[in-house]
């Protein structure tokens, strides 16, 4: 399913730039024969001979070198990029419906022989997580001038609408919020004015829930959603969080002291702040109450437990699973794991969290982690870039070093030098991009398999946060923002940022309470901005 803002329009992104039919004729024969293929369903495609393509690109106003330089890259790329549109033809497969095979596709038995060739529901699946987790991205106000930075751009009932996703099927019922002893500057946003909308706060995700009746019978499941947001740009994270390793301490009536996670990930997960309104709970006491109350209210239905993330997100989206597990939360009638609500983590660029012993423990609890990374990007190699899983020389005395790492679950490893989309750089960013990791998937379908797009899904949202895409694309890199900066003109005539409605939705300070409290619609007030902006029709 794609949303909205994938939905561009394509045609315009991908043209190459020829201006004369003599240029044109300079590929290949076999680039030529598929530009015959392809031009009956691509109208940017004009046959004007029995064998010369020619090429229109209306509206080109570059200069004349610049020009001549797009032409060249087009010329060059041009079989390439004829490869990754096309559609590979092969056997025809059995009809198989999502429905059927969600718990197969869920990790139900590690994914074994679903990578390769790739599954294309399972693809399909991976994506739409991401685009979850992208999300938390696209809704997380950046702007150090806005008066509310660090907060989500929408109110959980439009969040989905804002990001491009309501025809998701999902309702959000829960905004995550964190504090954080340790000072992250590139992490956690503040703004620039005194006025701040909170001093300890950042949004961190929400909860989700399917809940239009048609998703939830193509899915085969009520599916429950935790999101979490992770890092655009900033890498630096890493080496602020680094410490060592500490006891997870998850489940104090059976404790597993042997079973460690990085110290950092674990303060931001439980880390609290009596004066914040949004941090007088931590994040792990906002999950697992909003998690008790939705099991309680869907009690008897099909559920799974589907928690996703990018980045430092991943490492939340891993400690959050464990900690459900080991609480037993998803074991709401029965200690049998074969009962168990399937609990899956979708992870997307992640580092590692824990030691052997929580590796261990992880399995022993039936999670399945699905890590899903770019080989050149450097943060799924850290922490224990020497001492982790992959380290076999003493295992058993590496395992015990305060600095040895390991990562959980099964891994699916993408290389961005296959896209013939994407430019070479040196900008470690673009390898952390989860927008460029979810096009790598869109066209990975095997090992040995050529990289071709599969689902639709526009390349231009590569660029929307980074500068990856080749140039002859003509898609400008960091694209998306808000509409004049999120500024709109008042009745004066002045140029100021909107209000945000106001409703207060403060976590209960006792984990084990099953209900939150949510302010009604009436007690709007639009003075403080606290959780998103107006409805959409105020900002016109």
């Amino acid at each position: 399913m794609i949303s909205p803002a994938a939905a561009m329009n394509s045609q315009a992104i991908l043209r190459p730039s020829f201006t004369t039919p003599s240029e044109a004729f300079q590929v290949s024969n076999l680039g030529i024969r598929r530009c015959h293929a392809l031009a009956q369903d691509r109208p940017w495609i004009q046959i004007h001979s029995a064998r010369k393509p020619t090429y229109r690109r209306p509206g080109l106003t570059a200069t004349k070198g610049r020009a001549s330089t797009i032409r060249s890259a087009a010329i060059e790329s041009l079989p390439s990029m004829l490869d990754a549109l096309d559609v590979e033809e092969g056997e025809p497969k059995p009809n198989r419906k999502l429905a059927d095979i969600w718990k197969e596709i869920h990790g139900a038995n590690n994914w074994e022989g679903l990578f390769d060739p790739m599954d294309d529901i399972l693809r399909k699946e991976i994506i739409r997580y991401g685009e979850f987790a992208q999300a938390c991205y696209d809704g997380f106000d950046f702007d150090p001038f806005s008066r509310y930075c660090g907060s989500c751009k929408y109110h959980r009932r439009e969040l989905f609408q804002g990001v491009g996703m309501s025809d998701y099927g999902y309702e959000v019922t829960k905004y995550l919020y964190a504090t954080s002893n340790i000072n992250l500057p590139g992490f956690f946003q503040k703004p620039r004015v005194q006025k701040l909308w909170s001093t300890h706060a950042n949004w961190m995700g929400f909860i989700a829930v399917a809940t239009d009746e048609e998703e939830i019978g193509r899915i085969g499941r009520r599916d429950i959603v935790i999101s979490w947001r992770g890092t655009v740009t900033y890498l630096e994270w890493v080496a602020d969080l680094m410490d060592y390793l500490r006891p997870a301490e998850m489940n104090h009536v059976h404790p597993h002291p042997d079973v460690k996670v990085e110290s950092g990930f674990l303060n931001l997960y439980t880390a609290q702040e009596r004066d914040c309104r949004f941090c007088k709970s931590s994040a792990r006491d906002q999950v697992l109450s909003e998690l008790k109350r939705l099991l309680h209210k869907y009690k008897g239905e099909k559920l799974s437990i589907t928690i996703t993330g990018h980045s430092l997100g991943s490492a939340l989206a891993v400690l959050s699973a464990y900690d459900i597990a080991e609480l037993g939360l998803n074991l709401p009638d029965s200690d049998d794991l074969a009962e168990s609500i399937p609990t899956t983590v979708f992870s997307f660029s992640g580092p590692r969290v824990g030691n052997a012993a929580f590796k261990d423990r992880c399995e022993e609890l039936g999670l399945k982690f699905l890590r899903v990374v770019n080989v050149h990007d450097s943060v799924p190699k850290v922490p224990g870039i020497l001492f982790n899983e992959k380290f076999n020389m003493m295992k058993q005395w590496i395992n015990k070093l305060p600095w040895s790492y390991s990562h959980v679950g099964v891994e699916l490893a993408l290389d961005h030098t296959h896209s013939p989309f994407l430019k070479p750089t040196n900008d470690l960013s673009c390898f952390h991009n989860l927008e460029a990791l979810l096009h790598l998937l869109d066209g990975y379908h095997g090992r040995e398999h050529r990289f071709h797009l599969s689902s639709g899904r526009d390349p231009a949202m590569v660029n929307k946060s980074c500068d990856f895409l080749k140039e002859h694309y003509l898609v400008p890199p960091f694209w998306r923002q808000d509409s004049n900066k999120g500024l709109i003109q008042n009745s004066e005539g002045r140029w100021v940022q909107p209000d945000r409605i106001r409703i207060v939705e403060e976590p209960p300070t006792d984990p084990d309470h099953h209900e939150t409290t949510h302010h009604s619609d009436n007690q709007m007030q639009p003075d403080v901005a606290i959780n998103g902006h107006s409805p959409p029709s105020s900002l016109l």
